[in-house]
This record gives C-alpha cells, structure tokens and sequence, in this order.
C-alpha cells in the first residue's frame, strides 16, 4: 500500500511539473511585423478573423462597438493574451507582441471582464468547455496534410458501461480499406486526451485520422485500429491531481470498452496487438493503467505525461516503451529515463519535438513518430 502511494505521488509530481510548462500562447519578443496576414485555416466559413502571417504572428478583429476592454486570451486557462484596441469602425483589433509557437492553440474574447467565443473561428473542446482554435502554420504540416489518398473513417459508437450506469461514448478510427478486407483483424491504440478535453481531441485538435491515413498510404506503417474515449480527467479542476481516482475510468477502459471493441470490431484481441498511449494526463492515465493491468497492454506511449522508471517495468514482454515531450517542457528528463530504460534492457524510444511546449504540434508529431514503431515485433 505503502509503495502503490509513492508511486501515485511520484506521478502527480510529473504531471504537475508537465502541465506547469503550458504556453503562454506567445513568445515575448518583438520584431519588423510582415503584413501578409491570412485567414487561419480553422477560421468559420467566410469569415476573415483571426489572421496569422508568415511569421507566426497571429491577428484578431472583434466587433463589440459598445464594449469598454477587450482581450484575446490564449493558452490553457487564458494565461497569457493580446490587448486589442477600438477602432474608427467600432471594431476592436489588436495582434500578439510576438509570434506564437506552430501548430494549434486554443483561446477565447474577455469582453468587459466575460468570457466569450470568437465568432470568427471554430471552437475545439479543451479548458472544460469549448474554445475557440487557431492555427499556426508549421513547416512540418503536411504529415497531418488531408491529401488525395484513401481514408479511414472515424465513427461514434456508444458502449454500456455498467460500472458508471450509462452508455458511454468513444470515436474508433478504421484504417482505409477495413470495410473491404473483411477477413482482416487489426491491432488497437487506446489513445487519450488531456485534462480539459474529450473523445474529440484526437481527431479534432490533433488530426490522429490524417496522420495515420498518410503514414499508411506512404507505406510507413501497417494499418491499426485507433479507439479515443473520455478519460474522466475533468472531473477534478485543474491543478487538483492528488484528488483523481484512476480506478473508475481503469474499470471503464479495461472491462467495458475493451471487451466492446474486440467484440464488435476484426481486432486481434491479444496483449501482443494492444496499445495505450495518451497526451498530458492521458499520459498519466495510461502509465497508472499499464502498470496496473500489465497483462492487457504490450505497448506503451507516454506524450509530455511523465516516464516510466526501470523499477516501474514488470511485465517481462512489453514490446515498446515511447517517451516523448516538447523540447520547451523537459527534454532531459525524458532523455534521461529513455536512457536508464535502456540501460535496464527495456525497449524504448524518446522523442523530443523541436520548438513546442506543452501543445498540440507536441503531440502531433508524438504520434508521427511513434504510430510506425507499434505492432511491428
């Protein structure tokens, strides 16, 4: 009891000191502002605001004529954010003091001390509630690019869990051609999101779907299944990690949705052909879990969710351990335990992603990297 509680503690410590490397949605630093601002990709239709220029510098325009302060906020809990000022028109626009980091970023409008969604953009589910997103073009975009190659198709099911007296819900992706290879059984990546988001995550945010449809149709990996369910994290407000439970949610993953997936869908429902790797406190989530139940996963990812130590390791067949974080959280870290892993004769892999924090190009490029490595042994 005694070691099970150390090794919780030593858990929520990791996950404190990852979430705590957040960005602040922009770096503090100024220069010459090109002006060849466009319309971000996940703008609503039609609409021109939010921009980004080539620089990353991003641009926002909000029409609240009767308002008396407006501030764009970015980053989880709003830290961080850009002062816009009133124009002749009534309108309130501003841009950030310097650029933001690639990839995808949530952020919502304080209007007079409100909190509000930008009508110019889509909203994503992250913060406990839904945010509204920007993205900042990457020079690496197109492995999660939608191309001209054969799809999967991602799919709502909702599954009976009896252990919380409701059905719940998951999004499964199948890779291309599952319809018609109707003798072929696949292997399975339980993938999980972070406190504060959902199910959608992953395919929303993330473009889990993209990323593999690509990997697949480059001949880099063998097709697999991916299962994204709600990991109950926002049950707790943030910064209260010492208060989850990982037992409710270990009950709904390991005796309800799995048992489900293998049942209704052509997996190969064996250890040896059975993932889990999750983002943030996903990554918390699923280190507690394949510890806990050594017998149900082969294959472990943990994406800026703390590490694994040699000592954690029982299960004499796991076939790979995956560390990675963005190279502004803790890179020695993860280098480190990828190294005393090694060292103990364990199979791992570390990635570091260049130039990112605690966000979604992180992840993204996590899953580029470590999808070709599973289920290959």
């Amino acid at each position: 009891m005694k070691t099970l509680m150390k090794q919780q503690i030593k858990l929520l410590v990791l996950a404190v000191a990852f979430a705590g490397n957040i960005p602040l949605g922009f770096s503090q630093q100024s220069t010459k502002i090109i002006e060849d601002f466009k319309p971000s990709s996940v703008n609503q239709p039609g609409k021109e605001y939010p921009q980004v220029n080539s620089q990353g510098y991003a641009r926002f325009k909000i029409d609240a004529p009767a308002a008396d302060s407006v501030r764009v906020s970015l980053g989880l809990g709003g830290r961080g954010g850009t002062k816009l000022a009133k124009t002749e028109d009534g309108s309130w626009m501003g841009t950030t003091e310097g650029p933001m980091d690639e990839g995808f970023h949530y952020y919502h409008v304080n209007v007079d001390g409100g909190t509000f969604n930008d009508p110019g953009a889509l909203n994503f589910y992250g913060s406990t509630r839904w945010e509204s997103g920007i993205e900042i073009p990457a020079h690496d975009q197109e492995f999660y690019a939608l191309k001209d190659v054969p799809h999967g198709k991602v799919e709502q099911i909702l599954f009976p869990s009896k252990s919380t007296n409701t059905s719940r819900r998951a999004f499964v992706y199948t890779p291309p051609g599952y319809a018609q290879n109707s003798n072929k059984k696949y292997p399975v990546l339980y993938l999980q999101h972070g406190w504060g988001e959902d199910e959608t995550a992953w395919s929303n945010q993330g473009h889990a779907n993209l990323i593999m449809d690509n990997l697949i149709a480059e001949g880099k990996i063998e097709p697999f299944i991916i299962v994204m369910t709600y990991g109950m994290t926002n049950e707790i407000k943030f910064g209260g990690l010492r208060n989850f439970d990982i037992t409710p949610f270990q009950t709904v993953m390991v005796e309800e949705l799995i048992p489900y997936v293998d049942k209704n869908f052509r997996t190969v429902a064996e250890s040896s052909h059975r993932a889990m790797a999750g983002l943030s406190m996903g990554g918390m989530e699923t280190k507690m879990i394949t510890l806990n139940k050594p017998d149900v996963f082969s294959y472990y990812g943990l994406l800026s969710g703390g590490i694994y130590a040699p000592e954690d390791i029982k299960k004499e067949d796991v076939k790979l351990i995956f560390l990675s974080c963005g190279s502004k959280e803790h890179p020695e870290r993860v280098k480190e335990a990828a190294e005393k892993l090694e060292e103990a004769g364990h199979p791992v892999v570390s990635y570091i992603s260049e130039g990112t924090a605690h966000e979604f190009q992180t992840w993204r490029r996590s899953l580029h990297q470590m999808a070709p490595l599973l289920f290959t042994k």
